[in-house]
């Protein structure tokens, strides 16, 4: 596993979401109910329509958990050029992904499950592999400041 541990902006966010997208087969954005008029993205959201997978009413996804049965819109794309243009487009910090400026927690999955989970607010994020190849391809970003650690199991 790999943490992040400074954040992700300009070349590094850019380099960071090029491989994401290269690796990964789906990525997801999260609108939560408690923060604010849901329309509010409405206009982000119809760019991406061509690449909407779904979008599922969830009180957990890649990087937390709501509390008191509380749910959030979690839409889910998939990877593909158009895609890729608009998150590149919308900023160039990953954690920029937070109300009330885009939809929260852009985070990335591989096969079913999560490979980047991104936590904004928090500033978190971690890259969930065990594979050689993508560890040093995440590692090799130029600029990016990262530890890694075995996953136990």
């Amino acid at each position: 596993m790999i943490r992040l541990t400074k954040k992700p902006q300009k070349k590094v966010y850019t380099d960071l979401i090029n491989l994401a997208f290269d690796t990964c087969d789906r990525f997801h954005l999260v609108i939560r109910k408690d923060m604010g008029p849901l329309d509010k993205f409405k206009d982000f959201l119809k760019q991406l329509d061509s690449s909407l997978i779904e979008v599922k009413e969830e009180s957990e996804w890649a990087s937390n958990i709501l509390a008191d049965g509380e749910k959030a819109f979690v839409y889910y794309y998939h990877t593909d050029s158009s895609a890729k243009a608009i998150i590149l487009d919308a900023t160039n910090s990953l954690y920029d992904w937070v109300y009330p400026q885009l939809p929260e927690d852009l985070s990335f999955f591989k096969n079913g499950k999560e490979w980047l989970a991104t936590n904004s607010h928090e500033q978190e994020c971690y890259i969930l592999t065990e594979d050689k190849n993508e560890i040093d391809k995440v590692m090799n970003i130029k600029g990016i400041k990262a530890s890694f650690r075995r996953i136990e199991r």
